[in-house]
């Protein structure tokens, strides 16, 4: 009687651990597929500002370095001449998006926190700053839209992407 109360009590165990790695699988399956989709690839390429003022353009260029972080560089052109560029990094930090400005007369760079995104948006802030003190991107089609904002004042940017 004890050999069989034994044997049953093992044959318990050896399910549950067996349930248990199912489980621990199944997690692991699932982190890793919502990792893989999490991207914004959306965004890589060559884009022009479609609502600049008249007598310059706007573009930014976007490049991925690898699945955590995407470079871009957004500059202004006025007569020829670039008269603002800033670096742009989309990075993921401890589980967020964040977005960190560079401007050349900016002795550092500046960095907004990631608040909120999907597969198709992200929202950042810094609320250290007064203008612009939250950044967001979205896709809209083939083309994205940015808003910068701070207190009352929004800047809407629209963007086409260029042909390579």
């Amino acid at each position: 009687m004890k050999k069989i109360l034994i044997l049953l009590i093992g044959i318990l165990i050896i399910s549950c651990n067996q349930t248990k790695r199912k489980k621990q699988k199944e997690d692991i399956k699932s982190t890793t597929t919502i990792e893989k989709s999490e991207n914004f690839d959306w965004l890589l390429g060559k884009w022009k500002r479609l609502n600049e003022e008249e007598g310059k353009e706007t573009f930014e260029n976007w490049n991925k370095i690898k699945e955590t972080e995407y470079s871009g560089i957004g500059f202004t052109m006025q007569n020829g001449d670039t008269i603002k560029q800033e670096k742009i990094r989309l990075t993921k930090v401890n589980g967020k998006w964040n977005l960190i400005v560079k401007v050349p007369e900016g002795s550092e760079s500046i960095t907004f926190n990631g608040i909120s995104h999907n597969e198709n948006e992200f929202t950042c802030e810094n609320k250290e700053i007064d203008f612009p003190n939250k950044i967001k991107y979205w896709k809209n089609g083939d083309r994205i839209n940015a808003m910068v904002s701070g207190g009352e004042m929004k800047i809407p940017f629209e963007f086409e992407k260029l042909s390579d």
